[in-house]
């Protein structure tokens, strides 16, 4: 196929997952962005994905050009794309919509939840048939021949209504993207909105307090851990071995499920995954060990235990979503001591939600913040929060930096399990702190080698003498 593809801002999540599929369909796909290492990159450097600096020249006749939500008009290149009558310009959502109209799909929506429950699917769905996935986490893949494509939707300035899927989950309702909606009611209308445009079948979370009231029009199907849902998970033990619960359908125990994970939120991902295959027509046998198959995404829950510590590297970004992942580090460590990391990025968000911020990340041990990035900006002038603000209402907080000294504070702050949450690039402090980790502990164990051998050879040396007296002994 001759036609190429450009993408502006192709290191953005969904947009790298998006440059990958269309990559993997036989399309040449290129693109540009910042010079900042972002982590979607290890995504596109596998496929030998091409990208550079944005520059208007980029842009040539016949392209068909994807611009990321977050660029206009002041971007060279989209404002080359959109003025150039031999280039065919579409915004991400619009082109994933159309997209989608290809296969079978399978959209996942919700405020918590939709990168792991698509990576789920991803997971779950070839066992049913040959499938693609687009998780917000960078990763697309799309086999030749697939007849199932499931990913991610976001809610944000009601992007998500561009998507008429056939299928869809629908994980929670909690306000967010403040900066937009005007209020919860608003919120919970574009989900309204979107739950109309579902084809076929909607699986949501019955425990929700929104999703149950919400009006379908196709077959709705509920999952949660509360009596009265079509799919209950019962028996719920969470634990450091990680939690097992079995499912009740139809008052029948139809599947007993043992994860790794100890956390009420992947607890529902994987409930919810596990509604919609089986409804879909997976067993539930398949089901189960599909699951033992999931290797988590990235940026989610990401674990790493380096000496005596662990580091987990999350997206988490909502007071809710922090909370959770505290409370699943105590479950699965619950002999270590927990420090919560945190790096904002809207200031309207933090701004509305700075009490729930506080509230969430004292649950911790001790807090640690960073400063929101230097390109973030005051959506209006009733926007005046700073980081101090959050540091204020956090108890034994400190501030630091993305640097190899705040690794240095950190890793005199452990032993302990380093949550690093934020939608930014806190990631890069966790990289720092294991670099540092593992220097100083391979140092440890070679102090610890030689002193080892120290002691062997005393001891070799004092056994010798022992026979040797006893040797004398005998003689006598």
């Amino acid at each position: 196929m001759s036609k190429t593809y450009h993408f502006i801002g192709i290191k953005g999540t969904g947009m790298g997952a998006l440059a990958c599929i269309l990559h993997d369909e036989n399309y040449e796909v290129n693109g540009s962005d910042i010079e900042k290492y972002i982590f979607t990159e290890e995504s596109l450097k596998e496929r030998n994905i091409p990208y550079t600096t944005f520059d208007a020249k980029n842009i040539k006749d016949g392209d068909t050009v994807i611009i990321g939500a977050a660029f206009d008009r002041s971007n060279p290149e989209v404002a080359a794309a959109l003025d150039n009558p031999n280039v065919k310009a579409y915004y991400y959502f619009d082109f994933l919509g159309e997209f989608a109209k290809n296969y079978k799909s399978i959209s996942v929506a919700g405020t918590h939840g939709k990168s792991t429950t698509t990576g789920l699917l991803g997971t779950l769905l070839p066992r049913l048939a040959k499938s693609g996935y687009l998780i917000g986490d960078g990763h697309g893949n799309m086999p030749e021949g697939s007849e199932y494509f499931v990913f991610e939707s976001c809610e944000f300035q009601r992007h998500f209504l561009c998507y008429h899927p056939d299928y869809a989950i629908l994980t929670n309702i909690e306000m967010d993207h403040v900066d937009y909606y005007k209020d919860i009611d608003d919120y919970v209308s574009a989900f309204q909105s979107f739950a109309d445009q579902v084809g076929k079948k909607i699986v949501y979370f019955g425990d929700d307090p929104y999703l149950p009231n919400l009006q379908y029009k196709v077959p709705a199907v509920s999952y949660g851990l509360k009596d009265g849902n079509d799919y209950q998970a019962i028996h719920v033990e969470q634990g450091p071995f990680g939690m097992h619960f079995d499912i009740l359908h139809d008052k029948e125990v139809i599947a007993h499920i043992e994860l790794p994970e100890a956390s009420d939120t992947f607890l529902q991902d994987a409930l919810g995954s596990f509604a919609l295959c089986h409804e879909l027509g997976l067993s539930s046998e398949e089901i189960v060990d599909g699951l033992k198959d999931f290797k988590g995404i990235a940026r989610r829950s990401v674990i790493e235990k380096v000496g005596d510590s662990v580091l987990v590297d999350d997206y988490a970004h909502h007071p809710t979503a922090i909370r959770y992942l505290i409370d699943g580090a105590r479950k699965r460590f619950p002999d270590k001591k927990v420090i919560a990391l945190y790096k904002p990025d809207r200031y309207s968000r933090l701004q509305y939600f700075l009490d729930g911020f506080a509230d969430s990340l004292n649950t911790a041990d001790e807090v640690v913040l960073c400063d929101f990035p230097k390109n973030a900006v005051r959506e209006d002038a009733s926007i005046t929060v700073t980081i101090q603000d959050l540091l204020a209402k956090c108890k034994n907080a400190r501030l630091l930096d993305i640097d190899d000294a705040s690794a240095k504070v950190l890793y005199d702050m452990g032993p302990a399990v380093y949550l690093f949450m934020s939608s930014k690039d806190i990631y890069l402090l966790k990289d720092k702190l294991k670099v540092l980790l593992v220097k100083i502990g391979c140092v440890r164990n070679s102090h610890n080698f030689f002193n080892y051998k120290r002691l062997h050879i005393l001891e070799k040396f004092f056994i010798q003498r022992w026979i040797r007296f006893l040797s004398c002994v005998i003689i006598r």
